[in-house]
């Protein structure tokens, strides 16, 4: 990779990405939302109960006006950022997933996160994901099998993968990198087998220079992201699932800001005795229609 590519990717800006999510999220939400019936009781009892929650805070901390304007103005300043997908995906879609997937007797899901596209290239089963000519990294075949929970195969099962680059940066959320740079769906074969050619992504940390990043500077936090592979799997009449792969021997595998590591998820990566670099193998059992 060229240095002026690196120093046009290091130029992403917190409020650039947050903005880009923001629409992403609202164009999904747009298309699903069509003819959604509103539960105006189930609103009224969880809002209710998250603002009781807030409210306890106060009185119990003792929270005065001086916090409560500066809260008010970082609130202010997450909207302008556009990073209201960032603050919840970081800090709540854990338990929300947690609560989606709680009946699955298949593989374990993750969160999405905020950096998600729909729509990305499709390539047969040992396809090559989209990459620069010059991308960095180590050379990586994540390889498996897609199964109904009573093994059954699953051909023809969708597999999508997205991850950031050796940097820490995704496509389409920071300058520079091509549309669909370490984006793709594959299409398993007649047996349910997939065969992923990609790189081993880099740990990275979470935009830092606008409200989130404010936050963790002033909670003493830190805003580290363990290396993980993203990835939605689905096959007709079953249920998709959504999730993350991470690599062993990471420094923050144990204290993820996201707080989204399972021991379920944890990839077994060896030297790839036929090319440079890894291979992996990790399978995944799909959970029927209800």
């Amino acid at each position: 990779m060229s240095a002026e590519t690196n120093d046009v990717e290091t130029e992403a800006r917190a409020a650039d990405s947050g903005a880009n999510a923001s629409a992403q999220f609202r164009s999904r939400m747009a298309a699903q939302s069509a003819g959604r019936v509103i539960d105006t009781e189930r609103i009224g009892r969880v809002a209710g109960r998250a603002i009781a929650a807030l409210n306890d805070i106060v009185l119990e901390e003792k929270v005065s006006y001086e916090e409560y304007n500066a809260l008010k103005a970082w609130l202010i300043r997450v909207g302008e950022d556009g990073e209201w997908p960032l603050f919840l995906d970081v800090w709540l879609e854990h338990s929300v997933e947690e609560v989606a997937n709680e009946h699955r007797e298949g593989s374990k899901g993750s969160i999405e996160g905020p950096y998600y596209i729909p729509d990305a290239p499709e390539l047969p089963w040992n396809g090559t994901i989209p990459m620069r000519d010059d991308e960095p990294g180590t050379p990586l075949v994540f390889a498996g099998q897609v199964r109904a929970v009573d093994g059954t195969p699953l051909p023809g099962a969708h597999l999508e993968l997205w991850h950031a680059d050796d940097l820490g940066f995704y496509s389409q959320f920071a300058p520079g990198l091509p549309e669909w740079n370490l984006r793709g769906t594959w299409i398993a074969g007649d047996d349910g087998r997939f065969e992923i050619h990609t790189l081993r992504p880099a740990p990275y940390q979470i935009p830092t220079d606008g409200a989130c990043g404010q936050l963790i500077a002033a909670a003493g936090w830190h805003a580290w992201r363990p290396a993980h592979l993203h990835l939605k799997v689905s096959a007709a009449g079953h249920e998709l699932i959504t999730t993350q792969l991470y690599f062993p021997g990471d420094p923050h595998n144990a204290d993820d800001i996201a707080s989204a590591v399972k021991p379920e998820l944890m990839l077994d990566p060896r030297p790839n005795p036929d090319a440079e670099g890894e291979i992996v193998d990790y399978d995944f059992v799909l959970d029927p229609e209800a």
